[in-house]
This record gives C-alpha cells, sequence and structure tokens, in this order.
C-alpha cells in the first residue's frame, strides 16, 4: 500500500507547497481536492489545489513534472460535490464540473476520481436509488469512456442540521452498495472505503472488505471516537457529531491492526490515504503540519 494524505487540510498552501510537504514528511502520495474555484459551501470543500478548469498541456506537464521530482504520485482526483441535490441548478453545476475532474484524472493518466453519490436529502432510499438510476449510467459510462476509474466514499454526509433528514450522500452501507453495483455493475464503478463512518454508525468496518474485495479502488485512513455517555444522552437519532468525533488515526474507535489486515488479506496494494479532520490539531499552520507527521507515524506500524 501507498500511504498519503487528502489534501483538503493544506487549504492555505498552493500545489508546489503541497508537494514539497508531502515529499519532506516520507509520504508517498497525495487525494488531491479539485473543487470549483471558490465555491466553499461546508467544511473541507472548496479546496482546490489543481484547476481542472483551465487546464493546458503545459500545465498538465508541469505538475507531472513537478510530482515526479518530488517522488509524489497523486492517489486521485477529489471531489465530493452532490450530484444529486435536490436544487436542480446545484445538481447540473456539479455534475458538469465532476465531468471536469473525471476528464483531467484521464488527461494526467492517474485515471481515478474519489467523489460522492450524492443525495436528494428530503426524499427516502428508494426515491433516490430511483434518482441514481436516471443520474450515474451516465457519469460512469464516460468515465468508461476516458478510462477512469470512480471510487464513491461512504460517508453518510449527515451531521448536522442542514444535512437532514436524509443526509446527502446515498452511499452509506454494504445493503445500498448491493443495489447501486446490480444497477451498474461496470467495473469502473467502485468503492473509496472510509472505517469512520461505520463505527458510528454502529456497522461492520471489517466484513465488507472481504465481500467488496474487487470494488474497492481507494481507502481512506480516518478515525472516530464515540461519545458513549453522551450517546446515552442523546440516542442515535440525534445529530450525529453530538455523540461523535472525527479524530487522527490511532485516537479514536477504529481497529486498525484489524483493518490493514483485512486489506492485506485481499491483496489490496493501492493508495491510502489519511483523511484529517480532527478539529483538536487546528488553530495554528503547525498544528496541522502535525496531525500530518503523528498521523504518518502511527500508520508506519502497519503500512510502510
Amino acid at each position: 500500500m501507498k500511504l498519503g494524505f487528502v489534501s483538503s487540510i493544506l487549504e492555505d498552501y498552493d500545489f508546489e507547497e503541497l508537494v514539497d510537504i508531502a515529499s519532506d514528511m516520507g509520504y508517498q502520495c497525495i487525494e488531491v481536492a479539485c473543487w470549483p474555484q471558490g465555491k466553499a459551501e461546508r467544511r473541507y470543500a472548496g479546496v482546490s489545489h489543481l484547476d481542472v478548469d483551465n487546464l493546458t498541456d503545459n500545465k498538465v506537464s508541469y505538475i507531472k513534472d513537478y510530482c515526479n521530482s518530488k517522488n509524489i504520485e497523486i492517489s486521485s482526483l477529489a471531489y465530493y460535490p452532490n450530484t444529486m441535490d435536490g436544487n436542480l441548478n446545484k445538481r447540473k453545476e456539479n455534475i458538469e464540473h465532476l465531468r471536469k475532474v473525471i476528464a483531467a484524472s484521464a488527461e494526467f493518466k492517474i485515471n481515478l476520481v474519489t467523489t460522492f453519490i450524492g443525495r436528494d436529502q428530503n426524499k427516502t432510499v428508494e426515491e433516490n436509488i430511483e434518482l441514481f438510476k436516471e443520474i450515474w449510467p451516465p457519469i460512469i459510462r464516460y468515465a468508461e469512456e476516458k478510462g477512469v476509474k470512480i471510487a464513491i466514499e461512504n460517508c453518510p454526509m449527515l451531521f448536522e442540521a442542514d444535512q437532514w433528514p436524509g443526509g446527502q450522500n446515498l452511499f452509506t452501507s454494504p445493503k445500498i452498495w448491493r443495489k447501486l453495483f446490480e444497477i451498474i455493475p461496470n467495473e469502473n464503478f467502485g468503492i473509496n472505503l472510509d472505517p469512520s463512518h461505520f463505527v458510528w454508525q454502529m456497522m461492520d468496518y471489517i466484513l465488507p472488505i472481504y465481500e467488496f474485495k474487487d470494488r474497492i479502488f481507494h481507502v481512506h485512513f480516518k478515525d472516530i471516537k464515540l461519545d458513549v455517555e453522551q450517546l446515552k444522552n442523546v440516542g442515535i437519532m440525534a445529530y450525529p457529531l453530538e455523540y461523535m468525533r472525527p479524530k487522527l488515526p490511532g485516537l479514536g474507535d477504529v481497529d486498525w491492526g484489524a483493518y490493514v489486515s483485512a486489506l492485506t488479506d485481499i491483496g489490496y496494494n493501492g493508495y491510502s490515504c489519511i483523511e484529517i479532520e480532527d478539529r483538536a490539531f487546528e488553530g495554528s499552520k503547525e498544528r496541522v503540519l502535525d496531525s500530518l507527521r503523528i498521523s504518518k507515524k502511527y500508520l508506519e506500524q502497519f503500512v510502510i
């Protein structure tokens, strides 16, 4: 496995600085955020370390050469919008930009995009599956034409009041994965697996690794810490951030030995990117950089 991190945590740095930091710390890869310029709608979104709207052959060559000079690979181009937003204008804009990211991934020969399915948060799961049948087959066909795989992260995007009642990503559980893979069996359609989201949803994050081994294209290393006493107070129907907190790997409830062991069992040797959303490591640039150093040091027990 190749160890890297999601670039969104370094939103105040430009592309070259991002690559320099990864290289200096001994990382092998970066999942590079590619949001539209100046379009931050939520925390960790809106970061754009690579502008897919204004690519030229010279820019592509420069970026590839710069990464090669620092021994850093781009694991994927990352864009996590809501392509099934109930607002049709937003939906259209998000799909259009996703297609640009797919095209850019092909141009760079990265050939992987990490993203969300999206969801109309005011519709049922069943209604959203029908919406998926309408929206996603053309996206996957386009990706296939470009030779690009699409890896969907299993984050429900259901944290606070503005994302309720249903959340903004349908791709939340093995039960739903089975249905969506039945609808789109295309081999370019797969998973960006993050165990932390299964922890707070009270689901097993090991068994799906074996069942969906051929669909796992990319993995995230992010931890979650459940506040058990608070959960007793508010219950699972509360906003999830009332009873859980994202943490650095090793500081939460994920069993990283078991997780990496299962990945090795299935022969996964792809990209594994740390996703940092731990608010305890904010407040200064140095504190953010510390979070990358600490996470890498911890995970090198399992991935070197």
